[in-house]
């Protein structure tokens, strides 16, 4: 599914397009996603003018004159911009019709997005309020993950993959961030040495500002706001590459299954 990277890179190229613009019209063909679009959601956003489009974990904040959109692109969404007059697909789901001549469109083949409006704060929305640091902020740093890890006896990988912990650590990243920092994803979080823990902070920003840097991962149909594919695949160092050789030591890359999720380390160069 689209993670972290993907949706920054989604926020960045859609933010120039929006900002500022008046909503013309909207059009819902399809409401049953993950939660049904309100039936007033098309009559909320038209004619509001946009004025920014944020980020919070994996949801894009659309921040409209008399409001906020909660968008989130599920396992298998997009967002794209295109002309006004270009046929919908299949999947094509909502439209947002701008001023400019431009639409936003959302593409959601298994319906797992969402489209939400809400007049009040969203950071305080139920399904952001209790979300941890953001990645790339100050506020994830060591002391604040030593502090966090300290007697958890839940595997490494999948602490940092909790959005209560930190956000944004999708399965992708959390392998390739722990082989950066040199840790064996199935060692518990509480028994992992604060130099360790520096280590893996300092992995989780620079793998998922590298991401971002490339335009996110294409895993199956991910595309971003201009229908380009991601990038950061072609410099991944254990995902998918269970047998193939370490691209440090030449050690067959191992795989495991952590809480149904598929876990890809260095036996060698993590310990």
């Amino acid at each position: 599914m689209p993670e972290l990277p993907e949706v920054e890179t989604t926020r960045r190229g859609i933010l120039p397009v929006l900002k500022n613009q008046s909503i013309a019209q909207v059009v819902v063909r399809d409401a049953r996603l993950r939660w049904p679009v309100a039936p007033d959601f098309a009559r909320r956003l038209t004619g509001q003018k946009i004025l920014n489009v944020e980020r919070r974990a994996k949801y894009l904040l659309i921040r409209l004159s008399n409001g906020t959109v909660i968008w989130h692109l599920g396992m298998s969404g997009s967002l794209r911009v295109l002309a006004v007059g270009t046929p919908p697909q299949l999947h094509d789901h909502i439209d947002v019709v701008l001023g400019s001549g431009r639409l936003l469109r959302f593409n959601d083949p298994r319906r797992f997005g969402c489209a939400l409006w809400t007049s009040e704060d969203p950071q305080q929305h139920e399904l952001i309020a209790h979300l941890g640091p953001e990645p790339l902020s100050d506020a994830f740093n060591p002391a604040y993950l030593v502090a966090k890890a300290k007697s958890r006896k839940v595997a490494i990988k999948q602490f940092i993959m909790n959005a209560e912990v930190v956000v944004g650590v999708g399965n992708i990243y959390a392998s390739e961030a722990l082989f950066r920092a040199g840790i064996r994803p199935a060692r518990m979080a509480g028994r992992i040495q604060p130099d360790e823990l520096q280590r893996l902070v300092k992995a989780i920003k620079q793998v998922l500002a590298l991401a971002i840097k490339v335009g996110g991962t294409t895993l199956r149909d991910y595309v971003n706001a201009n229908g380009s594919p991601g990038y950061f695949r072609q410099k991944l160092f254990v995902y998918e590459r269970a047998g193939e050789p370490c691209r440090k030591c030449k050690t067959p890359i191992r795989h495991l299954t952590q809480g149904n999720r598929s876990t890809y380390y260095c036996p060698e160069c993590q310990h």
